[in-house]
């Protein structure tokens, strides 16, 4: 990147709403159709690829977009499609995370000399992360010049002493979380799937109790909510997961509302 990146870096943080512009890059869109290019233009609008190839700068000051130099370095997937790289997909819908117009901005910027292709890029992020100069999620950026971005968020290990600063400090830690109990959510209480077949209990204490077709303590375990998901832990040992929609809970085929 040119040595304007710290200022670039600045006003992408700023989030004005401005578009982002990574220039002359070798970009490896994995995107059977558009391929690989280099020369090229990458432009990002909020969480969004909005436009890929060669003379998207031309309408950089048209847009008051964001210009971050990438001479020498390629653009790569951060998320890989391993069944695309195995040939394994026959249609070029069936593609994910490819770095087409439309998709999601993840994306890495590593030296060209360290990757000829995604899989090698991907190596860089996961062995020498130092190098990698840019790592992108959803648009935002999670590494710079390879030392994490600050503000992306508070996560554990980023503010443990000597760790600011250094690459994945800030990397979720492995491992089930403890419960913290939803203490007056909207959410806690019994719900009951559309035949009452089904009543699901979710207590203040982060516990579900599960009854089913009058079976009581059917399933019981822990329960994590985010957002609109909900993960259970059973106490037998298996995963699940649930969504609220509106006003219902849906859970593997069933849709229930509280009671």
């Amino acid at each position: 990147m040119s040595s304007s990146h710290d200022s670039a870096l600045d006003a992408i943080l700023a989030d004005d709403g401005r578009p982002v512009l990574f220039t002359r890059a070798r970009i490896l869109t994995m995107d059977p159709l558009i391929g690989t290019m280099s020369g090229a233009d990458l432009l990002v609008l909020g969480a969004v690829v909005v436009g890929v190839g060669p003379g998207i700068v031309t309408a950089a000051g048209d847009d008051n977009a964001i210009v971050v130099d990438c001479a020498g370095l390629i653009i790569a997937p951060a998320v890989v499609d391993t069944v695309a790289l195995a040939g394994g997909r026959a249609h070029r819908s069936e593609h994910v995370a490819t770095l087409a117009p439309g998709n999601a901005a993840d994306f890495l910027v590593v030296p060209d000399e360290l990757a000829a292709d995604v899989p090698s890029a991907t190596a860089v992020l996961l062995t020498r992360p130092e190098r990698v100069r840019a790592l992108v999620a959803g648009g935002r950026p999670v590494l710079w010049d390879g030392v994490d971005v600050p503000g992306r968020g508070s996560v554990p290990g980023a503010d443990v002493p000597g760790r600011a600063g250094v690459p994945g400090a800030g990397v979720p830690e492995v491992g089930v979380p403890e419960v913290g109990g939803p203490v007056g959510s909207p959410r806690l209480g019994v719900w009951v799937d559309r035949s009452g077949f089904l009543h699901q209990e979710l207590t203040a204490d982060g516990r579900y109790d599960e009854t089913r077709g009058g079976r009581p303590h059917a399933y019981q375990g822990r329960y994590w909510i985010d957002g609109d998901r909900i993960d259970y832990l059973d106490d037998l040992g298996f995963w699940a997961y649930g969504e609220f929609r509106g006003d219902e809970l849906h859970h593997a085929g069933y849709v229930m509302k509280l009671g």
